[in-house]
């Protein structure tokens, strides 16, 4: 079985590479997180025109009609710009939600937005901090109205498009609902000020069905698997790019007239954090090659590439400090960029703890 990506699909990504070094350079997330900014509308514009936010979905809806293998490439180049724009959010939940549960109404009313970056989207499940429980949700749908609060939500303060998990006699249900209409919004502080978190409240809101009534707790873990992979391989592009910040700053650094990166242990640490992202780089693409093929091992694969990846980001944004010496806590460097990156992706979608257990159920129920 091989799981490396074609020729083509490479050249999409050295693409997307070149753009972003040009249009998203860290000075950019820099800017954004240093004023009053949610994200940069500029890029986002552009993103839009290069048919990223469509990626995966159909061209009859408006979409660039690519695969999920494309999309992967797309959201690991995303990763290693720290690019200062809500992709994850509109693209890997909202957009993802909608492919999947949407009737075709509502695929050509909403994804057409969404492709075009005319319009946000979210996904919003938690309901207070901790584990983002499926099963326990108090947020209500009746009679087309939307009662209640959601918080953290991923870019909620920004979102014109919101899926909804929410209460219904049936049991759970996932909602649309238009971010200007009846849904109060309030920016949440977020220890990585380039991605917006907010907190929202329903107070009859009007909204929509999407997918069957009675089974959303069911669809949002499937929106949750489809989006693991892919914030899987955005975590690698993060933990990549701090590498090689990391690894160039040893290797320029020089102490008793050699450089640090030739010290033992500083070898050993970057030998160990390098192996941390080949692992999760591994298990991502078997995320990826299940997402595309719509296995029935997507739930164990996306379970191992969120734990992996989450973890190597994790060890990464703490290197790129500790290496960096005294330095590398300080505001003018780069460095904490990558910190404050790696415990908001590492916590958006639940924690690795929550996918670890996840994963040995899983297992557990396939034995």
């Amino acid at each position: 079985m091989n799981f490396d990506f074609s020729e083509e699909q490479k050249l999409l990504q050295k693409t997307a590479r070149d753009f972003l070094a040009d249009q998203a350079p860290l000075s950019l997330a820099r800017a954004v997180m240093e004023s009053d900014n949610k994200y940069s509308e500029e890029l986002w514009k552009e993103t839009a025109e290069m048919g990223w936010l469509g990626a995966t979905i159909p061209e009859e809806y408006g979409g660039a009609g690519f695969g999920y293998l494309e999309l992967a490439l797309l959201a690991q180049e995303v990763g290693r710009s720290l690019a200062p724009i809500p992709f994850s959010s509109s693209v890997y939940l909202a957009s993802e939600a909608i492919i999947a549960f949407g009737s075709d109404d509502q695929k050509k009313k909403y994804l057409t937005r969404l492709a075009a970056g005319d319009a946000i989207g979210t996904v919003a499940i938690a309901e207070g901090p901790g584990e983002l429980g499926l099963e326990s949700v108090e947020t209500r749908f009746e009679a087309g109205k939307l009662t209640g609060k959601k918080t953290p939500v991923p870019d909620g303060d920004i979102a014109d498009l919101i899926v909804v998990l929410a209460k219904t006699a049936a049991g759970t249900a996932l909602v649309i609902v238009d971010g200007d209409a009846g849904v109060d919004k309030k920016s949440l502080e977020s220890i990585d000020p380039t991605r917006a978190m907010g907190q929202l409240t329903f107070d009859g809101a009007p909204a929509e069905l999407l997918g069957a009534d009675g089974e959303g707790a069911a669809q949002a873990e499937k929106i949750l698997d489809r989006a693991a992979v892919l914030m899987a391989f955005e975590q690698i592009g993060t933990a990549e790019r701090a590498f090689d910040i990391t690894k160039e700053y040893t290797l320029g650094r020089y102490a008793f007239g050699r450089p640090i990166a030739s010290f033992q242990a500083i070898k050993h640490r970057l030998a160990d954090l390098y192996t941390s992202i080949v692992l999760a780089t591994s298990n991502a693409y078997y995320g990826a090659w299940a997402l595309e093929n719509s296995s029935d091992e997507l739930g164990t694969a996306a379970c191992a590439a969120r734990v992996n990846a989450t973890e190597a980001l994790e060890l990464a944004g703490e290197e790129i400090i500790q290496m960096h010496g005294g330095v590398g806590f300080t505001w003018e460097y780069d460095c904490h960029m990558f910190y404050r990156r790696s415990k908001l992706t590492g916590l958006v979608l639940g924690s690795a703890a929550e996918w670890r257990e996840k994963l040995i159920q899983r297992l557990e129920a396939a034995a």
